[in-house]
């Protein structure tokens, strides 16, 4: 293996500094971690996660960081960020917007009126913030017999900070980084800024199993032998390929070939947990070669075995590839940054292989849209997808054929853009552009760029019995109506109307044409 050179210069935040300096001026030893401690070497400046290690008992680092909590059973103590600002009189960034989607083309709020549920929909959906993860101390542990598969039945604290690496995942996660108390003293008797700059004769690196070479070398490896880390916990099956497609790292022979031998000890993994790495995986910069890793791993069956069955399905027409390849590289092309959305592109040609039919000589999929909604959701649903989420696959799925003419008229564009929902239009053009791409096709047409700006000028349109220029009250008034079922009767008659020629949503126009329809209602 050839040794990754050591960075002349290191950048790194100082509030994990600051936990190192207060374990350590407390009497303890204290060392980072884990993913933040390879980033770094790796060059990454933008990192927000980091792990702390100490042999601190957790009721000792509680009592150094009043505002922590420690809920488990595994000796990690938390701190938010936005805590561990005040204890160390430091200010709190803004974190980092982790999902950057492609610019909005129906923007809702260029919409003069939007039906009540839309409007809540999409102030949910703006008002989620990226929130940054708490910080982690953790004391050595060292542990004891796996027998779920999953965790340790017995957690020892560990003597030292190599106990401690010991029982970590991969080699490039088991890399300590140090520093003498007397550089953190210095650093901390005056008001440091919220990033230092580190000389390397500011810290030490301890890598007792070579985790600096395989980061030079691109690889992932497991720390020892790979069936027992396996066997410890199955869900660093996942975690491998994961890492793989995140860092574009190889994965080492001797640990491919022992996650293809344990893949059937994926089943003890929750279906949640096995989303999330899969999420991940597609979010990654390459997700289609990480569905492929999961293919070859053998891991796939165990997490989308719908997906099998698509290798070797021929297509016609615009396609010169079977359904396998072209739904890898529509995902591969997918501009959005949400994973539902990424999902639902993987799977929108899902029912293919059974809808296949060659009769005519040429493979047609009729209705192949309608059965994959279907499929789409139960895999959604087994993944423990939220029910908005299930729903959002769903319409994904079912809609993706969508078909634009010009002659359409505007009602049908906001018939369109009603069933598929405001909030999922960018979704699905997403969709398309994928699918588009991952076919050999441009990325666009002038249909679709048109489709686009009648989609736009139909914002303006109303979407809801609500948004009339009448109400109720006002033809109770008019006509000398009485309360009841006909007066709803009457708007959704008026609604109809407008829905096919908005120009009549005016106050007289409709209470004039809601006299004719009384009569006859």
């Amino acid at each position: 293996m050839t040794e990754m050179p050591i960075p002349d210069e290191i950048l790194l935040p100082v509030k994990p500094l600051f936990i190192l300096h207060t374990l350590q001026t407390a009497g303890f030893e204290a060392a980072l971690v884990g993913g933040a401690v390879r980033d770094i070497l790796r060059g990454e400046t933008n990192i927000t996660d980091f792990d702390c290690t100490t042999n601190a008992r957790p009721e000792q680092i509680v009592k150094l960081f009043p505002e922590s909590f420690y809920e488990n059973d595994f000796g990690t103590v938390s701190i938010t960020p936005e805590e561990l600002a005040k204890q160390a009189g430091l200010s709190t960034p803004i974190p980092p917007n982790a999902v950057q989607s492609h610019d909005r083309v129906i923007d809702v709020a260029r919409a003069t009126k939007l039906h009540p549920s839309l409007t809540e929909a999409v102030t949910q959906d703006a008002s989620k913030e990226q929130v940054l993860p708490p910080y982690e101390i953790t004391t050595y542990r060292s542990d004891g017999t796996y027998k779920d598969h999953r965790r340790p039945e017995v957690v020892e604290w560990g003597r030292s900070l190599e106990d401690d690496l010991a029982r970590r995942d991969f080699t490039i996660n088991a890399i300590a980084l140090t520093f003498d108390n007397t550089f953190l003293q210095d650093l901390f008797a005056q008001t440091p800024t919220t990033v230092v700059t580190l000389k390397q004769s500011d810290f030490h690196l301890i890598d007792p199993y070579s985790g600096i070479a395989d980061l030079e070398n691109h690889q992932i490896r497991t720390v020892g032998d790979p069936n027992k880390r396996f066997a410890e916990d199955a869900l660093r099956l996942l975690r491998t390929v994961r890492f793989s497609v995140q860092l574009n790292f190889a994965i080492e022979n001797e640990t491919m070939t022992a996650i293809t031998q344990a893949a059937e000890l994926l089943s003890h993994v929750s279906f949640e947990r096995v989303r999330d790495e899969l999420f991940k995986i597609l979010l990654s910069p390459y997700p289609k070669e990480g569905i492929e890793l999961l293919h070859d791993a053998n891991l796939l069956q165990h997490i989308l075995p719908e997906l099998l069955a698509m290798q070797g399905v021929l297509q016609g027409g615009h396609h010169t590839t079977d359904v396998w390849t072209h739904s890898l590289d529509a995902l591969a092309e997918c501009p959005s940054r949400d994973p539902i959305v990424k999902l639902a592109t993987l799977l929108h040609d899902v029912a293919k292989p059974q809808t296949f039919d060659i009769s005519t000589g040429t493979p047609s999929f009729y209705n192949h849209e309608v059965i994959g909604a279907r499929i789409a959701k139960t895999i959604a649903q087994r993944l423990k997808l939220s029910k908005r989420n299930i729903d959002r696959i769903f319409i994904l799925v079912r809609y993706h054929m969508f078909y634009y003419q010009p002659n359409m008229s505007d009602a049908a564009i906001r018939r369109f853009m009603r069933k598929v929902g405001l909030t999922n239009i960018d979704d699905i053009l997403a969709v398309r552009e994928g699918d588009r791409l991952g076919s050999g096709a441009k990325k666009t047409s002038w249909r679709l760029e048109e489709f686009k700006q009648r989609m736009i000028a139909e914002l303006h349109q109303p979407f809801a019995i609500t948004d009339l220029a009448v109400d109720g009250n006002d033809l109770m008034r008019e006509l000398q109506l009485e309360p009841g079922p006909k007066i709803g009767k009457l708007l959704q008659a008026l609604f109809e109307v407008v829905l096919e020629t908005p120009e009549k949503n005016n106050k007289t126009k409709l209470l004039t044409l809601a006299s004719e329809l009384s009569s006859s209602l």
